[in-house]
């Protein structure tokens, strides 16, 4: 099952996009994408998920472009 769950204490927001075993995991800036064996994304971390998500949130309503760093 799917999931998106946020973790208060280290503000990061966990988004489980498949239910396989993750293998190895990849970090660009804030983000880090966890994969399975086959090279398939499982699980998205996101850090420091207020401060993403409000200048995400931001952008979109500028329609600017969002910088991953």
């Amino acid at each position: 099952m799917r999931k998106i769950r946020y973790s208060k204490d280290v503000d990061a927001l966990l988004v489980e996009l498949s239910d396989k075993s993750i293998d190895y995991a990849e970090e660009e800036g804030q983000i880090i994408i966890h994969f399975s064996k086959d090279g398939e994304p499982v699980l998205l971390e996101i850090l420091n998920a207020k401060e993403f998500l409000l200048g995400f949130t931001t952008s979109i309503l500028k329609e600017q472009e969002v910088a991953l760093t």
